[in-house]
């Protein structure tokens, strides 16, 4: 993916190849025509904004306006909706695709952890447990 913008120069633009990658994955907002508000800022700028946050590990709210990718929080919104549009399944399986494409992919190191695999039938339905107790002691009252 090679990165949007580095730490270093934090002003470089995204990669077009990035760009056209995940624009037609990117959902269509159309703009209110009544109490328009402020108009969106632009996807591209967005995500150079996100990619800088995730590559520096600052906090959102400390993304400097100076750059222009918008406001940490506007980051923040655009990165979960774009999550909840499925943008970044859908971006992650377009790489992979591509990269398999190319010869780029080594399956052999590949793992499945079964933590994230959800279990449909939830398995097997063992039968009753049997007790491990030993015997009840023998009543001494009687």
């Amino acid at each position: 993916m090679g990165g949007c913008v580095r730490a270093s120069n934090p002003r470089g633009s995204c990669h077009d190849s990035l760009g056209e990658r995940i624009e037609p994955l990117l959902p269509k907002v159309e703009r209110r025509k009544r109490h328009a508000g402020r108009k969106r800022l632009d996807d591209r700028k967005v995500l150079c904004g996100i990619l800088f946050v995730l590559h520096t590990g600052i906090r959102w709210e400390f993304l400097p306006q100076e750059l222009g990718f918008g406001s940490g929080m506007t980051c923040w919104r655009r990165l979960a909706e774009w999550h909840q549009a499925g943008v970044w399944e859908r971006l992650h399986r377009l790489l992979l695709e591509e990269l398999h494409a190319a010869g780029q992919l080594d399956w052999s190191r590949a793992v499945t952890d079964s933590s994230h695999v959800r279990a449909l039938k939830r398995g097997p339905k063992p039968g009753r447990a049997r007790s491990t107790a030993g015997d009840r002691a023998p009543n001494t009252t009687c």
